[in-house]
């Protein structure tokens, strides 16, 4: 929909945002799109048409305590990026000149310094919907609390941070008591791509969090989002 905002009043340019607000939360954030898993063998068989997009989630069991008493359970590593979406490390892969492993390495060691995986650590493929073909790999590894904070430091010396990367964050994952502090409150954010629905995939594949905490959590974010829109209109609307 194109607007000619300089005939838009105040008032109608709040409506617009929040009437196109809502439409984008109820087609990308109410529900997360259900995307085609496929096997690694059969994303290897795909023909030239499709990219390759290689991310990785680095984490780490962790016994710690907000103030004392909420549970940290893991702490999990997501990057802000330069577009300001949040996504996990790691970017698109050539398959002419690279395998996914090494494509991948390749571009940890621009933004993460000297972390190194392997087909060890491939988790899963799926193939991404709209105009360009894309397959999105996630591989995943768990490393120590003192190892995972290690990558941390590391990251702020490599050649990315600042630019392309804005500077790694933890996902808080636990909610607290008013149901959107922590974990609503994170996927309340922009994520580029298939970011979010690899995080709620691999949380759940690897038993990070039961599946009704991820979907309760998510609800209160959709639902938080929609409050925040509502209040762009005018009281007497």
């Amino acid at each position: 929909m194109r607007v000619d905002w300089a005939c838009v009043s105040w008032a109608e340019s709040r409506m617009l945002i929040w009437a196109v607000g809502l439409e984008r939360i109820k087609m990308s954030t109410a529900t997360v799109p259900e995307l085609k898993q496929i096997s690694r063998e059969e994303a290897m068989r795909l023909g030239p048409g499709w990219s390759h997009s290689c991310h990785a989630m680095l984490y780490a069991a962790n016994p710690g305590q907000l103030f004392g008493r909420i549970p940290m359970r893991f702490s999990v590593l997501m990057q802000m990026r330069f577009d300001g979406l949040l996504g996990f490390p790691g970017g698109f892969v050539d398959r002419r000149f690279w395998s996914l492993e090494d494509g991948l390495n390749r571009v940890l060691g621009l933004g993460l310094g000297g972390l190194r995986l392997t087909e060890a650590d491939y988790l899963s493929s799926h193939l991404t919907e709209g105009p360009q073909r894309v397959v999105a790999h996630l591989y995943a590894r768990q490393l120590t609390l003192e190892q995972l904070h290690a990558v941390e430091i590391s990251a702020v010396h490599s050649r990315d941070h600042g630019l392309e990367v804005l500077g790694l964050v933890r996902v808080p994952l636990y909610t607290q008591k008013d149901r959107v502090g922590g974990f609503p409150n994170f996927l309340s954010n922009a994520f580029v791509s298939t970011a979010k629905y690899q995080l709620l995939f691999a949380l759940k594949v690897l038993n990070m969090m039961p599946s009704e905490k991820l979907a309760e959590a998510l609800a209160s974010a959709t639902e938080k989002q929609k409050k925040a829109l509502e209040k762009l209109l005018p009281a007497s609307s």
